[in-house]
C-alpha cells in the first residue's frame, strides 16, 4: 500500500535531491569541452558532481572533463543559471579524493590571505 504522509519534496519544488551532501571550495579548474581547455572556478563538490563558475555557454547533456590537477573526471552538464553550471559525474569520487581537493582549497585560501 503507498504511504499518503507527505514527503520534504512534496511541499517544496525547489528542494534540494542531492545524493550526496556538497562541500564547499574555491579552487581553479580546467573545463575540457569539445578539445578545448577553458579556465573555470571550482564553487563545490561532492562524491557525484560540482558546481563551477564558467563564461562557457553550455547545453545541457553536453559531455565536459573537468580537471583540478590532481584530478580529472569525466562529467555531464546537468543544469546552467548564468555563469554557474552544474555537473554530475560519471564515475564518484572516493572520499579521499574529495579530502585533497577541500585540503588544497583551504591551502590556497591561507595563501591567498597572507598576500593580502
Amino acid at each position: 500500500m503507498a504511504s499518503s504522509a507527505p514527503t520534504a519534496h512534496d511541499g517544496d519544488p525547489f528542494a534540494d535531491r542531492r545524493a550526496y551532501p556538497r562541500v564547499p571550495v574555491a579552487l581553479p579548474a580546467f573545463l575540457q569541452v569539445h578539445d578545448e581547455r577553458h579556465s573555470v572556478q571550482l564553487l563545490d563538490l561532492s562524491a557525484g558532481g560540482a558546481k563551477l563558475i564558467s563564461p562557457l555557454s553550455l547545453a545541457t547533456g553536453t559531455a565536459v572533463t573537468l580537471d583540478c590537477g590532481t584530478l580529472g573526471r569525466v562529467a555531464i552538464v546537468r543544469w546552467r543559471s548564468g555563469e554557474v553550471i552544474g555537473v554530475s559525474f560519471e564515475t564518484e569520487l572516493e572520499a579521499r579524493e574529495i579530502t585533497a581537493l577541500i585540503q588544497r582549497s583551504e591551502a590556497l585560501q591561507k595563501l591567498m590571505q597572507t598576500r593580502e
